[in-house]
């Protein structure tokens, strides 16, 4: 992989340790696997034994009848499908063997508005054929380096679609997986986010957003990725407190040789300024602190602070294919209950996830004393968070509202909620229901000085 200069120089030191692999890829024979036995991204093809969970078919790869392309909101190709039963505080112990412990501990919250509509399972999630084929690829050549900050042989496709080593590193894999996973080419889009109080009061914060997903640039290759995983700016546009400020991150594939490179636009000053603290336990002030830097896109940046365990495939509901609660049929306040989203329009189904949980190293800090993360087989998005505080008590609950934008195609967050149990408030990320357009993907490849620190202020004065 290509380094800029500066980079390895700053890097030196780590270098001896992020040069050696810490553990061997996985055989050709294995990797044969893909598309057989496994689907073509490595999860099991075959459904479960009580046919809860279907055989995976190909996925969805083609729109309903009247979507017209991408920035259309979603049509929801499953209108006919009904709730086949609903969880709620009263019945939540009857399907404990399904439900995480942040699961749990919402339906006792709020037992008498927090449900859980299950829906028949479908396994939508698909890929580009030349995403497959990367990751055909990456499976016999991608390698953790370091202690777990740092990625190589990989490009274009998850890296690890086979897990393998000890359970450290396979619980870096899946992380890995995640960080790197499949979200287009290049995504332009305005949402809101929005700090729900315990009276359900709420004010949105909108900005628009641009994200260059280097790692999948059809036109480039490891080689040319100069150790950035993507380009994203964000430029906020109210309220009148936060307008005009912006955001530009450059996100780092190996953390070790070079940390993720963020910079800061304050409309007041009219200045650019390197932004260090992007990253870890960094509060949020959009998010009102009810979301860390690294709770962002359910989980990001370095994962150095923690000690990593693979805890093996549970059978979970999740949130997936929610069409209804990202629709443009529906308000803010629709979609916006008084602690939680509105269950009326939400879909929750059972798939397998992965289990990793990572517990904070000595001496290190968070204000997360441990994570525990369960990520989606088929798209290796995590769907679900359980964080506890130092003392070992659950305190947030994250969930990442899963669909398939079917324009990709492929499996990502329509919404990021973020649960409080300690304040009983709740944040939510990526809220577009009374936007003209929802995210708008393109297969444009920019030039790189526009994700560029000059580039930001000059189109942040605009």
């Amino acid at each position: 992989m290509k380094y800029n200069k500066n980079a390895i120089l700053g890097g030196l030191m780590a270098l001896s340790v992020a040069a050696t692999p810490l553990s061997a890829a996985v055989s050709q024979n294995e990797a044969n696997r893909l598309g057989q036995d496994l689907t073509p991204f490595g999860s099991v093809k075959a459904g479960n034994a009580s046919g809860t969970i279907p055989a995976w078919d190909g996925g969805l790869t083609e729109p309903p009848v009247g979507y017209e392309g991408s920035g259309q909101h979603h049509i929801n190709p499953f209108p006919d499908d009904e709730v086949l039963f609903t969880i709620n505080g009263a019945n939540a112990d009857q399907f404990s063997e399904h439900l995480t412990d942040g699961l749990n501990a919402l339906l006792k919250a709020y037992p008498t508005t927090f449900e859980i509509p299950v829906y028949q399972s479908r396994r939508t999630h698909a890929l580009p054929t030349w995403v497959e084929k990367n990751i055909r690829k990456n499976a016999t050549n991608a390698e953790v380096v370091g202690q777990g900050e740092g990625l190589d042989g990989a490009f274009g496709g998850y890296p690890f679609p086979i897990l393998h080593g000890n359970d450290e590193q396979k619980a870096w894999q899946v992380i890995w997986n995640h960080l790197t996973r499949w979200r287009g080419v290049y995504l332009t889009r305005r949402s809101s986010e929005v700090a729900v109080q315990q009276n359900g009061d709420y004010t949105l914060v909108t900005s628009q957003q641009e994200a260059f997903f280097n790692f999948y640039n059809p036109e480039g290759n490891e080689k040319d990725l100069d150790n950035v995983i993507f380009y994203y700016l964000s430029f906020t546009q109210s309220p009148p407190r936060l307008a005009g400020g912006a955001i530009l991150v450059h996100e780092t594939l190996n953390q070790i040789i070079n940390p993720r490179n963020g910079w800061g636009y304050n409309a007041g000053q009219r200045r650019v300024r390197r932004a260090p603290n992007l990253g870890y336990d960094s509060p949020v002030a959009a998010a009102d602190n009810l979301r860390t830097a690294d709770d962002t896109d359910i989980f990001n940046g370095a994962l150095d602070r923690y000690n990593w365990t693979y805890e093996g495939m549970r059978e979970v509901y999740i949130p997936y294919n929610n069409y209804e609660i990202t629709s443009n049929k529906l308000s803010y306040d629709d979609v916006l209950g008084l602690a939680h989203l509105n269950p009326d329009y939400m879909r929750w189904e059972l798939h397998r996830v992965h289990v990793v949980t990572a517990t904070l190293k000595g001496g290190e800090r968070h204000i997360y004393g441990k994570r525990r993360f369960y990520v989606d087989a088929d798209s290796w998005n995590v769907a679900l968070v359980d964080q506890y505080d130092g003392r070992g008590e659950l305190w947030r609950i994250t969930h990442g509202i899963l669909k398939n934008y079917y324009e990709l195609p492929g499996v990502w967050t329509g919404l990021e909620v973020f649960h409080d149990l300690q304040a009983r408030r709740y944040h939510v990320l990526g809220l577009d229901n009374e936007e003209p357009n929802t995210r708008i993907f393109t297969d444009e490849v920019p030039n790189k000085r526009y994700f560029s620190p000059a580039s930001l202020r000059r189109r942040s004065v605009r």
